[in-house]
């Protein structure tokens, strides 16, 4: 076994363009020098600007997954994109908070693909707590933030939110204050404003910035700093070319 990188756990789906889910957050954690392991949640058929159809992988593969390596190597980190439901992502989360209490898990709130395909219809909200409570660090957009409380304002329904666990509103859909993400944590908002603007959007931003930001942590970074450095490398990616698949930079 490998000594001189950290290990980083992705649970996500598979996406053959390559520009969102497991393969873009293996590419960013390889970027960091992080070592990343990966577990498929669901097999996707897409583009970056077409969703055909996806097909979710059983629970017990997922745990049984997750089970052979933590056993197998020293996570710390483990990042969560899209799942069916939140009786799923419920399941999951308890699985490996009882392997290891230690465990930082940073989930990307993926209610909607990119190209408008719902992957969660509805939303539990007694389950949506239980679970928040044991999540360090969520990284929702304005509407995904919305949807998630029912609240109106993205800003009322992140702080809504951190309560439970810490927040990253992202802004990349605010027109008012655009590029602008809000960090909610400990009672208190740190606003992150863009260091380079006339970006172009990109196919899977939100898995790179996530995958950023638990890179960042597993290099030891704390979340304010692990959020401002993951943030300078997405407007890097997005800054990567025209197109709607972004190129990844050391």
């Amino acid at each position: 076994m490998q000594s001189e990188r950290k290990y980083v756990m992705s649970i996500a789906g598979f996406d053959p363009s390559g520009g969102a889910g497991l393969l873009a957050d293996i590419k960013t954690l390889e970027q960091h020098k992080i070592y990343g392991l990966s577990i498929s949640t669901a097999t996707t058929l897409q583009t970056e600007n077409k969703f055909y159809s996806v097909e979710w992988e059983k629970t017990e593969t997922v745990l049984k997954s997750v089970d052979v390596l933590l056993d197998s190597y020293p996570v710390e980190i483990i990042k969560i994109g899209i799942v069916p439901s939140f009786a799923y992502l419920s399941q999951l989360v308890k699985h490996i908070k009882n392997k290891s209490t230690e465990i930082k898990i940073v989930l990307d709130p993926i209610i909607k693909s990119s190209t408008g395909f719902d992957f969660q219809k509805t939303i539990d909200k007694k389950e949506l707590v239980a679970v928040l409570k044991n999540i360090y660090l969520i990284t929702p957009n304005m509407q995904e933030a919305m949807l998630l409380t029912d609240t109106a304002n993205s800003k009322e329904a992140a702080k809504e939110l951190s309560e439970l666990c810490s927040v990253l509103l992202k802004g990349g859909h605010n027109e008012s204050e655009i590029g602008v993400d809000y960090l909610y944590t400990n009672g208190d908002c740190i606003e992150l404003k863009p260091t380079l603007t006339n970006l172009s959007a990109k196919h899977g931003s939100g898995c790179v910035l996530s995958a950023a930001i638990v890179s960042n942590l597993a290099l030891g970074n704390d979340l304010q700093t692990a959020c401002i450095e993951a943030k300078k490398y997405v407007e890097q990616f997005l800054n990567s070319n025209k197109s709607l698949l972004g190129f990844h930079h050391v």
